[in-house]
C-alpha cells in the first residue's frame, strides 16, 4: 500500500503531500491542470528515465519520496532497524544526474525501481512491462489460486536441494580435494570443541564485567566499608549499639520487644552482607588474568567464523556438529559422496513432489481464473472478453514446474496472442482492472484509464475500480464523475495563475467534493438546462 507521496518541484507541483487512503483514491481536476506530473512522479519511483526539464522554475532540483508498506529483497541490507515498511526516492539535480534512495540511504536505481514495482502496479508503460514478465503472470494466479503456503513449502525445499547439490558437487570432485576436506573437518571439530550455545554470549558478559573491574571494586570495597568497618562503628555496628540499648527495657517494656528482634536481625544480615561483599571482593581478586583469558577465547571465536565463513556463532556450532557427524561417519567407513549422492536423490524428490501439486493447483485454478476474468472484462466493454490463463511446464524452479502466459482475443476471428504484445494502453489498463478484481494485489494505479469511454462502460469501470478496492489500494486520475464518486479519498489537480505559474493538488471535504463532480458533470449552468 502506498500511505505518501511526497513531490517537490517537479514541472508546475513546487511542493505537495498526499496521505493516500486504503480502497479507492481518485485524483480529478481541469484537463491541463497538472494530473499526468502526479503519475511522472510514481514513475520515476518505478525507474522511469528522468531529465533536468522535470525539475520546475526556479528549483535547483526535483525530489519524489514514497512511504509504502512491504518488503524488498535488493534492499534489505539498508533497512533501519524496526523499520516496518519502505521508504524509496528519486532525485534530479540540475546537471541531468539522477539519484534513488532506500530510507534515505543512496541505492541503485534499479533495486529501487524493483521495489516500487513489487508495491505499485502502474497503467501504461508499467504496466506492459509487469503483464508481459511470466513470473508476475504466475504471481497472480497463484494469488487466485492462493497458494502461498504451498509455494513457500516449495521454496523451503528449493533451498534445501541446492544446498544439496552444492554438498554433491564438492564431493565428487575427487580425491584431489578429500585430502583437504578431512583437513577443514578436523580444524572445524577443533576449533568448535567445548563450545556450548551460550558460551559466546557468557564470555562477552564476563569480559564487560571485568572491563570495570575498578568500579565494581570501590563500590564494593565502599560497601562494606560502610557496613562494618575494620575500625569503628559501621551500619552494622550502630545497630548492635541500638540493639544493646533496647535489650534491658525489653523486660521493662515488652512493646520494644519487637524492636529488639528487629534491630538484631537487621544487625546480622548487615554483617552477612559485608561478609559477601567482602568475598565478592575477594573473587574479583583471585583471576588476575582472567580478562586476557576471555579476550584470548573471544578471539578464537570470532576467528573460527572468519575462517568457516559463518555469518553467526549459531552457524559456527552447527558447522561443527556437521563436521562431527561427517567425521564419525567417515570414521565409521562411511562414503561421504554416496551419503551425499542419497541426500541429493531425496531432496530432489521432495521438490518434484511439491511442485507436481501445485503443478496441480495451478492447472484446476487457471480455467476458473480464466473465466472469471473475462466475464470482468467484457462488463468492461473488451469484446466478449476472451482471455486464457495458458499453463504450461518448464525446468523446474523455486516456484514450480510451470510458466503461466496471459492470452486475449481482442477481436473475433482473431488468434490468441499474449496480452502484453496486443493489447493497447486503454485496453491494458482495464486487464490490469479486471485481473486485480479477480486476483487482488497491492497498489494499482491508473492514469485516466478511462479515456474515450463513457456511459455504461463507465459505470462499470467504476464498479469495478470499486470491486477491485476491497482487496487492493486504487489510485485513479481520471476524468469521469461515476468513478470519483464513489471514492474513498478524492484529490483535486488545479492549476494556480501566477509568476511563474503552479499546480496544487489537496484532498477535498465533503462539500468541496460536490462542487468538484458538479464541475466533472458540466457545472450548474449545464446541469440546469438538462433540468428544463
Amino acid at each position: 500500500m502506498l500511505r505518501r507521496l511526497r513531490i517537490e518541484n517537479l514541472v508546475l507541483i513546487r511542493d505537495a503531500e498526499l496521505d493516500f487512503a486504503p480502497g479507492l483514491n481518485a485524483i480529478t481536476g481541469e484537463t491541463g491542470a497538472g494530473k499526468t506530473i502526479l503519475a511522472q512522479s510514481i514513475g520515476l519511483l518505478l525507474g522511469a528515465r528522468a531529465d533536468a526539464a522535470m525539475i520546475g522554475p526556479g528549483g535547483d532540483e526535483t525530489y519524489v519520496e514514497a512511504e509504502l508498506d512491504g518488503e524488498s529483497e535488493p534492499l534489505e541490507d539498508l533497512r533501519p532497524d524496526g523499520e516496518p515498511g519502505l521508504v524509496l526516492a528519486r532525485r534530479i539535480f540540475k546537471d541531468g544526474r539522477t539519484r534513488a534512495y532506500a530510507w534515505g540511504r543512496a541505492a541503485a536505481r534499479e533495486d529501487v525501481a524493483a521495489a516500487a514495482e513489487q508495491a505499485i502496479a502502474m497503467s501504461g508503460q508499467f504496466q506492459q512491462r509487469r503483464l508481459a514478465r511470466p513470473a508476475f503472470q504466475l504471481d497472480v494466479l497463484d494469488a487466485f489460486a492462493q497458494t502461498s503456503e504451498p509455494r513457500a513449502e516449495l521454496r523451503a525445499a528449493w533451498r534445501e536441494l541446492v544446498a544439496a547439490r552444492r554438498r554433491h558437487e564438492e564431493l565428487v570432485e575427487g580425491a584431489a580435494r578429500r585430502a583437504e576436506r578431512l583437513g577443514e573437518l578436523r580444524a572445524l571439530a577443533e576449533d568448535t570443541a567445548g563450545l556450548e550455545p551460550d558460551t559466546e554470549t557468557d564470555l562477552q558478559e564476563q569480559r564487560e564485567r571485568l572491563r570495570h573491574i575498578e568500579e565494581l571494586v570501590a563500590g564494593a570495597a565502599a560497601a562494606a566499608e560502610a557496613l562494618a568497618p575494620d575500625d569503628g562503628d559501621g551500619a552494622a555496628g550502630l545497630t548492635g549499639l541500638a540493639e544493646r540499648a533496647v535489650a534491658p527495657l525489653e523486660s521493662l517494656a515488652p512493646e520494644l520487644a519487637r524492636a529488639g528482634d528487629e534491630l538484631r536481625d537487621v544487625e546480622l544480615r548487615l554483617r552477612e552482607t559485608a561478609s559477601e561483599l567482602r568475598s565478592f571482593l575477594t573473587a574479583l581478586g583471585s583471576e588476575p588474568g582472567r580478562l586476557e583469558q576471555i579476550e584470548a577465547a573471544l578471539e578464537r571465536i570470532s576467528d573460527a567464523k572468519r575462517r568457516f565463513r559463518c555469518a553467526s556463532y549459531e552457524e559456527l556450532l552447527a558447522r561443527g556438529e556437521e563436521a562431527k557427524a561427517e567425521l564419525a561417519a567417515l570414521d565409521a567407513g562411511a562414503d561421504p559422496a554416496d551419503m551425499a549422492a542419497r541426500a541429493l536423490a531425496e531432496a530432489d524428490a521432495r521438490v518434484q513432489e511439491l511442485a507436481g501439486r501445485l503443478h496441480a493447483v495451478r492447472e484446476q485454478a487457471a480455467p476458473r481464473f480464466a473465466g472469471a476474468v473475462s466475464a470482468e472484462l467484457a462488463g468492461l466493454g473488451l469484446g466478449e472478453g476472451e482471455f486464457q490463463a495458458l499453463v504450461s511446464l518448464c525446468e523446474t524452479g523455486p516456484t514450480g514446474m510451470d510458466e503461466v502466459q496471459f492470452l486475449i482475443r481482442p477481436n473475433p476471428g482473431l488468434p490468441l496472442s499474449p496480452v502484453a504484445e496486443t493489447a493497447s494502453g486503454g485496453e491494458l489498463s482495464r486487464i490490469a482492472l479486471a485481473i486485480a478484481v479477480v486476483a487482488g494485489g497491492d497498489t494499482l494505479v491508473f492514469d485516466e484509464m478511462d479515456a474515450g469511454i463513457g456511459g455504461e462502460t463507465a459505470n462499470a469501470v467504476g464498479k469495478a475500480l470499486a470491486r477491485a478496492a476491497e482487496s487492493a489500494q486504487v489510485i485513479t486520475i481520471t476524468h469521469l464523475p461515476q468513478i470519483a464518486s464513489i471514492a474513498d479519498r478524492h484529490f483535486r489537480v488545479e492549476k494556480i495563475p501566477g509568476d511563474p505559474t503552479h499546480t496544487r493538488i489537496e484532498p477535498l471535504r465533503d462539500d468541496e467534493r460536490s462542487a468538484e463532480l458538479e464541475r466533472m458533470l458540466g457545472g450548474a449552468e449545464f446541469l440546469e438546462m438538462l433540468k428544463q
